[in-house]
């Protein structure tokens, strides 16, 4: 393939929405520090997916190669010249290229920056897309000659013979020999360090398996068979099945299809605490190496998973959702697990949603996707009623376990000790004296909600946001969980000075303390953001649950979704009241999924299951429509209500966001924005505000929203194609920052 035109369409990371024309780069015949010069990839070779250095003022930039032109709006006189390609071939395939491109279309986002967003850091800063290289020592040639002089320095020696290609240090001392000794042959001539390529692991389709697949009942044998009918096109199949049901056993073992073919698999997960454990089960049961993509990996360690699955060497590729945007040499499967999940939605820079993203790209690369979850989101139901996903279910649970059964418990009139009720208390104490184990579920991090004077009623604020800080005493602090301002502990009132402070309402640390001085010699394992920072500290929690003694885990929607205890019988929902209240019109079905993900945690072997739930309104229609009838009718009705308002997934939204350091700056520029809007003619588009954001300041910073709305999705983007450009050129715009999210999941 080579170029159809003279002139090159390049993508920079800059906020400008539009891209950049350059003449092609002079060719010199030459390859020098790391890069790839145009005369060794011959400039008409060049290909989109490629990486420029290209001049930007005075500034060089990293750009992506997105197609060959033969006009440009600027006079070609004016252009620039590229100055060099970095990459021999391009790091975008085709069909992820495209993707990229349509995202930034349809998100209408700079493609530049869109493109940044599919490559590691590193690959952004014109680092060579290649492994890091490692040091292995190897036997001088002058070596096996000396090898009497020490009999354990012959050892080493006769181990480094069998192995040619040379061993690493981690290599050597994992067969017990010191780093002393390596010195000492180093020092005296008889081994030498060499610097290579890592040695990436294979593995053959008929050596796939270190464990034997679970034998299927009825439910998931008919689900993997619709996964796997036609692994050569695209089809996206909803998988909604019951906490516990093995949607995970269907996955695997339409992944191990996947990889007899050749393939590859991408598996997305909400959330980075479920990504650990969701790989140990993946290399528990497949011998193909198995890559993680998160945001606890280092630039290094991010762009050498990025390499083993942008060139096949790594069969599975399991990620946040940053994930879908990796390349890769052999795509055979998508899997979204929790599909329901709002993480899944970016909401900050590219505001993609990772799911909407993944079908689209299994479209484009025609392979199958299965989005998984026992409570999916309304959106990916109403695909099912029209016919765009095909809807498998799975609702008796694996291994013969039992649903849990709901209780509602009516807390009105009754007294609390930190949020905990006498009837909870003692059903805790039952289900412990048993032996078995207990989840006590609170959505507040730690220790109470707020510091208040018990004097003159004073609430301890953030300075930068509409909140109260949250109290934690471990260590003692104010902490805005909004902005995370961070200040010590106040010990007097900021108001009239007294010392009478008192924290109001619970957290998981306070249940954390009161359940422990309650339940004294049993462990309460607290799992929240805060408990879980130190590298492997969930993983520590989950390990000890999973030693099956008596133990109460405290803990916030991290506990909801994903993990398997078997041992727990009792899940305590503290404050079912939560969500009901919301004026986010998802409320009422996040709200729904929530209780029913962390309901879903208990009675998963053969101990049966049971859910109480503390509720100051235990006739609520939602409560008793979930206890009564499951998530599917809850869901059913939901979308009634949604036709009728005229909300999604019936229409389509847009959200334009605004904030400034001055009072009535950010609504004053949305009602420019509005007052634009109305000197056009939009049947078919709606638009509401501006109004002040739920929480007007936030971080120092006031802020407002517009909201625009259209039942079909056509008119919506070609108003906010035609709206965007006009709203860059306004000069009110450079006082403010202004944002669209389309498809917006948080409507704060």
């Amino acid at each position: 393939m080579t170029q159809s035109g003279r002139l090159l369409r390049v993508a920079l990371p800059s906020p400008l929405r539009r891209f950049f024309d350059y003449l092609p780069p002079v060719s010199t015949g030459s390859v020098a520090a790391g890069y790839v010069t145009a005369g060794s990839v011959a400039v008409e070779n060049l290909l989109p997916g490629q990486r420029l250095w290209v001049p930007f003022g005075r500034r060089e930039l990293v750009g992506v190669l997105v197609q060959w032109v033969d006009q440009s709006d600027v006079p070609e006189a004016k252009l620039k010249r590229a100055l060099r390609c970095i990459d021999a071939a391009p790091l975008l395939p085709p069909a992820l290229l495209e993707l990229a491109l349509w995202a930034a279309r349809y998100y209408l986002y700079p493609p530049g920056e869109v493109l940044a967003a599919f490559l590691p850091v590193l690959l952004r800063q014109g680092e060579p897309a290649e492994f890091r290289s490692e040091h292995r020592w190897t036997v001088s040639a002058a070596a096996p000659e000396q090898l009497r002089s020490a009999p354990r320095q012959s050892q080493l020696l006769q181990l480094l013979l069998q192995h040619p290609h040379g061993l690493a240090d981690e290599a050597i001392r994992a067969q017990g020999f010191a780093s002393g000794l390596v010195r000492a042959l180093a020092e005296s001539g008889q081994i030498h360090k060499v610097e290579c390529q890592p040695q990436l692991p294979s593995c053959s389709p008929k050596d796939l398996l270190r464990q034997s697949p679970l034998t299927l009942n009825s439910e998931q044998a008919l689900a993997l068979a619709a996964i796997t009918e036609d692994l050569d096109g695209y089809h996206c199949e909803l998988l909604q099945g019951v906490t516990g049901s093995g949607k995970t056993e269907v996955y695997l073992q339409a992944i191990e299809a996947v990889l007899k073919a050749g393939r590859q698999a991408l598996v997305l997960v909400p959330e980075i605490g479920l990504t650990p454990q969701t790989l140990s089960r993946f290399k528990q049961r497949f011998r193909v190496p198995v890559v993680a993509l998160h945001s606890g990996l280092n630039d290094r360690e991010r762009l050498d998973g990025w390499l083993q699955a942008s060139r096949g060497s790594a069969g599975i590729v399991i990620g946040t959702r940053s994930a879908v945007l990796t390349p890769l040499a052999h795509p055979g499967i998508i899997v979204i697990d929790e599909e329901h999940d709002a993480s899944f939605k970016q909401h900050e820079g590219f505001r993609y949603s990772a799911r909407d993203l993944a079908v689209m790209r299994a479209q484009r690369e025609a392979i199958p996707i299965v989005l998984g979850s026992a409570t999916p989101s309304l959106e990916s139901l109403h695909n099912v009623a029209t016919a765009r996903y095909r809807h498998l279910r799975l609702e008796q649970r694996a291994g013969g376990a039992f649903e849990p059964e709901f209780e509602l418990l009516d807390i009105r009139n009754l007294p609390l000790t930190d949020g905990l009720s006498e009837p909870l208390v003692e059903r805790i104490r039952s289900h412990l004296q048993r032996g078995e184990q207990v989840l006590v579920f609170l959505n507040r991090r730690g220790f109470s909600p707020s510091l208040m004077c018990h004097d003159c009623g004073w609430v301890a604020d953030c300075p930068q946001c509409d909140a109260h800080f949250t109290l934690h005493r471990t260590p003692p602090r104010l902490h805005c969980h909004h902005c995370d301002y961070q200040t010590p502990l106040q010990r007097r009132c900021g108001k009239c000075q007294s010392a009478n402070l008192n924290p109001v309402g619970a957290g998981t640390e306070r249940t954390e303390t009161t359940l422990q001085g309650l339940f004294a010699g049993v462990p309460v394992l607290r799992v929240d953001r805060d408990s879980t920072q130190r590298k492997h500290a969930l993983q520590t929690i989950i390990d000890q649950v999973h030693e099956g003694g008596p133990c109460i885990l405290v803990g916030t929607q991290m506990l909801a979704k994903g993990h398997h205890f078997p041992r727990v019988t009792l899940v305590a929902i503290l404050d079912a009241d939560g969500g009901l209240f919301s004026a986010d019109f998802r409320g009422m079905e996040k709200t729904a999924q929530l209780i029913l993900q962390v309901a879903g945690r208990s009675g998963r072997a053969e101990h049966p299951g049971h859910v109480l739930m503390q509720t100051h309104n235990s006739d609520h229609p939602l409560l008793r429509s979930l206890i009564d009838q499951g998530y599917s009718d809850f869901a059913r009705q939901e979308l009634i209500e949604r036709r009728q308002g005229g909300l999604p997934p019936f229409s389509h939204l847009a959200m334009l966001r605004a904030e400034a350091v001055a009072a009535g700056r950010a609504e004053a520029f949305l009602q420019l924005v509005r007052e634009i809007l109305e000197q056009h003619e939009w049947p078919e588009v709606t638009w509401l505000g501006p109004l002040p954001s739920p929480m007007e300041r936030r971080a120092g910073r006031y802020r407002a929203q517009l909201l625009v709305e259209s039942d079909e999705r056509k008119p919506l983007h070609q108003l906010l194609q035609w709206l965007v450009p006009l709203i860059e050129g306004l000069p009110q715009a450079r006082k403010v920052r202004w944002s669209l999210d389309v498809d917006p999941q948080d409507m704060h």
